[in-house]
């Protein structure tokens, strides 16, 4: 039971951790903030592994997203995180100033 309740957790924090790396690179088409599109950086965010280039595709996609998970105080600890901090050195996604 212990792992199942971390994983739900764990991804949310993936994907908002993703959403901060990316907000700087503008998309020209700007879609839906959609966190479960950032699950190709779970094992980033978890592990601290290098992130996939799917992850960095998918983090540039949601960055016009990263400011409004900033403003939540459940996922800014997240976001602040040093995994995600690599997520946006690794993808060339400037930290956002929000």
């Amino acid at each position: 039971m212990k792992g199942s309740c971390a994983k739900p957790v764990l991804f949310t924090c993936a994907i908002l951790l993703i959403l901060i790396v990316a907000q700087e690179n503008r998309v020209a088409a700007v879609g839906p903030c959609d966190p479960m599109q950032l699950s190709p950086c779970l094992e980033t965010i978890n592990k601290g592994s290098k992130p996939s280039e799917l992850c960095c595709v998918k983090v540039k996609e949601q960055q016009h997203c990263v400011c409004q998970y900033l403003k939540n105080p459940n996922f800014k600890s997240f976001l602040d995180s040093p995994n995600a901090k690599k997520i946006a050195t690794d993808c060339h996604c400037p930290y956002p100033k929000c």
